[in-house]
């Protein structure tokens, strides 16, 4: 018994000792008060935000613009919830945080942009960065920002260095990845002709399906989005001129006109999706799918056809956005949600790989034209280095 407690406590030290190697650097807060002027603030009023840390050596002149993810707010209630969390007011966030996996500053863990200027842009107006009201009701005293707050952080970047970059990728995590795709190619427009600009969306591709009741549940949900923050304005116009607003909130309506080379990385069954739009709470009374959403091993075989049905669905939507050949994709078989920000997914020993590239090396390559990358993975269970877990993922807020 004791030589087994010893064995455990040693596993813990190790793993704890791994992860402040491999964790990179804390890197202190920004706060842009200038953009409160101009009217670009979080929910409650208070300035944006983010946590930048400076490049060195080749990659001075590069930049990683990061988008924090964090869900959405679609009703005055819950933004107002939102509101006294760091989601929504820059006066809660932490001051310093963790850049790891795509932000980390070592080689080893982090081969391409390590030295890259990297900067994270905080989340705290709940619209994946569209949303812009002028009106502000004293009752709430809710801002809805977000499109203005994006471009202040850019604004305030550009005399920072931004304006020679001479690279330029910008990526977000899950309602920040959505956030990359729809601002794509309006961070093209806002550097300099010569830049290389690319962007990355990692758990972003969220697909317009029905949930296990049959409900167009998501539909709805972005709908009320768009209509609350004042998005439409500020979603691309490719895709407004031609279709409802709401719609353009999808990916699958907005990427197959981007111009700007754009990289989607995804899982297949992305554990946010299956867990909030194939089986949100309202679809599912009895909590027939709560141990099946914890862990896919889990899930019975009624469910995990629904997951193979909802995988082939994916492909589906994400077909049409795929023909570039500038574009990059990796659609793994994992049951994960985000996978650039932890160092476990993005590149270390044991990371998931898909047609034997790590996804830190396939993302590499592609930026830097080495060499294209464009795999789907087969079906669930086939690849065995996905670490499917029950964990909550970053974003693990529910809709």
């Amino acid at each position: 018994m004791v030589d087994s407690r010893f064995g455990q406590w040693l596993k813990l030290v190790v793993s704890l000792l791994l992860l402040l190697k491999t964790q990179g650097l804390y890197v202190g807060i920004t706060y842009v008060k200038s953009a409160v002027a101009k009217g670009a603030v979080c929910l409650d009023g208070s300035p944006p935000a983010y946590h930048w840390d400076k490049g060195f050596g080749t990659g001075i002149n590069s930049w990683l613009i990061h988008f924090e993810g964090g869900g959405w707010c679609n009703n005055v209630t819950n933004c107002l919830s939102r509101k006294k969390t760091h989601l929504g007011s820059s006066k809660l966030m932490g001051q310093q945080i963790a850049f790891s996996g795509i932000m980390n500053n070592k080689r080893p863990f982090n081969p391409d942009f390590y030295n890259w200027n990297r900067v994270k842009i905080r989340y705290c107006d709940g619209s994946s960065f569209t949303g812009d009201v002028q009106a502000v009701n004293p009752a709430t005293n809710l801002h809805f920002r977000g499109a203005r707050i994006w471009l202040a952080v850019i604004e305030d970047l550009l005399p920072k260095g931004l304006k020679n970059a001479e690279n330029a990728l910008l990526s977000g995590c899950s309602a920040g990845g959505l956030a990359s795709i729809l601002h794509c190619d309006s961070f093209r427009s806002l550097l300099p002709m010569g830049t290389t600009v690319k962007c990355l969306s990692d758990a972003g591709y969220f697909i317009n399906v029905r949930d296990v009741s049959g409900a167009p549940h998501v539909q709805t949900y972005f709908n009320e989005i768009v209509s609350l923050h004042g998005s439409a304005k500020n979603l691309p116009l490719s895709c407004t001129s031609t279709l409802k607003p709401s719609f353009c909130f999808f990916p699958q309506y907005v990427a197959p006109q981007v111009r700007t080379p754009l990289f989607i990385l995804n899982a297949a069954y992305d554990s946010w999706q299956i867990r909030n739009i194939l089986a949100p709470g309202n679809a599912d009374p009895l909590g027939v799918w709560k141990s099946c959403k914890l862990d896919i091993n889990n899930c019975s075989p009624l469910q995990l056809k629904a997951m193979q049905d909802f995988r082939l669905r994916f492909l589906i939507a994400l077909n049409k956005a795929t023909n570039s050949s500038s574009g990059g994709l990796y659609i793994d078989s994992c049951y994960a949600h985000c996978q650039t920000e932890t160092q476990e997914k993005w590149f270390m020993a044991d990371s998931p790989m898909l047609g034997k590239m790590k996804i830190a090396k396939a993302v590499g390559d592609w930026f830097y034209d080495r060499s294209p990358f464009h795999k789907i993975d087969c079906p669930y269970p086939c690849n065995p280095s996905c670490q499917n877990s029950g964990l909550a993922p970053p974003d693990n807020s529910e809709v």
